[in-house]
């Protein structure tokens, strides 16, 4: 049966392949809101400066 050890190989090598980005268990309402304050921020920012 070399399909399924191929098939549990490639299963494994997936799991190992993980660089340490972001998880996708974390709080995504935290991620919104920091995003959507970087955007005010910026947009405040340049309002100020005059680049509009």
């Amino acid at each position: 049966m070399t399909t399924t050890s191929a098939t549990a190989g490639a299963t494994a090598g997936r799991a190992r392949a993980r660089t340490g980005g972001p998880k996708d268990d974390g709080p995504k309402i935290l991620e919104h809101v920091m995003g959507w304050t970087f955007v005010v921020v910026l947009a405040m920012l340049v309002t100020q400066l005059g680049l509009v």
